[in-house]
């Protein structure tokens, strides 16, 4: 059935929201086959957005872990510095073609929101962004982005004033303004047809990854792997290799403080089967079934939940989900720096931590794909309060 991936996905939304869905649904399966509008995409892609994006061989890493030879998938050279500007590009001009004029967005770790910002901007859109109070205080160069942008940013303090308390306003907000506005989901996770969309938005990542890698090797890598917290960097980074078995997916979740604590966003490693914001997968709840406060030091990855086609692929078998914790993540967004020259944002350091662990233990003509979702600016004044400085924006 379309939008379910096994029992995963759906649509449970208020009936309010069910026309808004419809229009979008039949908008998208109209203009995803449009040549005109994918030759302007595909222009806003090289020409705007600076894509394909760099397939870089991490000679030193490789040589320094001693074992598979490492690629990085660098999305953080893109235009606002991550890979959500592929999704936002994509979202943006199919609203502009529906003939919406207001995007409203969430972001969590402010990459998505600096996105919508941008693409309202470049095409003369109003824009809303819907952040935690708790994330504001933790990305304020983004805020300040965003707000330099034109967009208005809204504070949540409900909940825990995180991510997922940002997509309950956002969508909310969407509600009572759907005629002239778009909802522009910034993660693979929602009701039908958000999670297909930025699916195969984000997929992009992994076509380039597939041609790149023949130029570079003439030949598909072993592995590819990319962070999860929604999952759209990964759900990318996944969809041109899901149907080539000799390649193994890897998601690595936000562990927190440890999958042993409270304090874990790891969804798949401490999750059950429910319901929330619109969609049927995986998310962390308390013992009576409520959706659960996460924590982890990325507000990216800060979410209970994981989209739909990513618990399918759990559930087959097809990817697998790794819990990493916060200072195995500062430990590896240290490493890559000092090694290769390359911050990576606190979301990707997850990836590049978990690559740390399995590279050396595979034999030297393997070869692994890390995707770096984003550029580690944003991150640089927390890590360092983090290890006990005083560096402030």
């Amino acid at each position: 059935m379309e939008g379910r991936f096994g029992i995963h996905g759906g649509q449970y939304v208020p009936e309010s929201l069910m026309g808004a869905l419809k229009e979008l649904e039949d908008a998208y399966n109209f203009y995803k086959n449009d040549p005109t509008f994918q030759e302007e995409l595909t222009r806003l892609f090289n020409d705007y957005a600076g894509r394909p994006s760099r397939l870089y061989f991490a000679n030193k890493l490789t040589r320094e872990l001693g074992g598979a030879k490492i690629y990085l998938k660098r999305e953080d050279m893109n235009h606002t510095g991550a890979h959500k500007i592929n999704n936002v590009l994509g979202q943006a001009l199919l609203a502009k073609k529906m003939g919406k004029t207001h995007l409203i967005a969430e972001t969590g770790a402010g990459q998505h929101g600096v996105a919508s910002a941008t693409a309202a901007a470049l095409m003369d859109m109003e824009c809303t962004v819907y952040m935690g109070q708790e994330d504001i205080e933790r990305q304020a160069l983004n805020v300040y982005k965003m707000q330099l942008l034109g967009a208005k940013v809204v504070p949540v303090t409900s909940g825990t004033g995180t991510l997922k308390d940002a997509v309950s306003e956002a969508m909310c907000a969407w509600g009572r303004c759907v005629t002239d506005t778009h909802y522009c989901l910034g993660s693979s996770v929602g009701p039908h047809p958000f999670p297909i969309i930025v699916r195969d938005l984000q997929a992009v990542i992994s076509k380039e990854i597939k041609e790149q890698m023949m130029v570079a090797e003439g030949r598909l890598p072993d592995v590819v792997m990319a962070c999860v917290g929604g999952g759209s960097n990964a759900i990318g980074t996944f969809y041109h290799f899901i149907d080539e078995p000799g390649v193994r997916l890897i998601g690595c979740e936000a562990a927190g403080r440890g999958v042993d604590t409270l304090e874990t966003a790891a969804t798949i490693s401490t999750g059950d089967v429910g319901i929330f914001h619109g969609m049927k997968s995986y998310f962390c709840q308390n013992e009576d079934g409520q959706i659960a406060p996460v924590y982890s030091i990325s507000a990216g990855l800060d979410y209970p939940g994981i989209g739909p086609e990513h618990a399918g692929l759990y559930d087959s078998g097809r990817a697998q989900y790794v819990p990493v914790t916060d200072d195995e993540a500062v430990a590896a967004f240290e490493y890559l720096s000092r090694t290769e020259g390359v911050i990576p944002a606190i979301e990707s350091a997850h990836a590049v931590a978990h690559a740390m662990k399995i590279a050396p233990t595979m034999d030297k003509d393997k070869i692994i794909v890390i995707t770096l979702s984003g550029r580690g600016d944003k991150d640089c004044a927390a890590i360092a309060r983090y290890k006990g400085g005083k560096l402030y924006e």
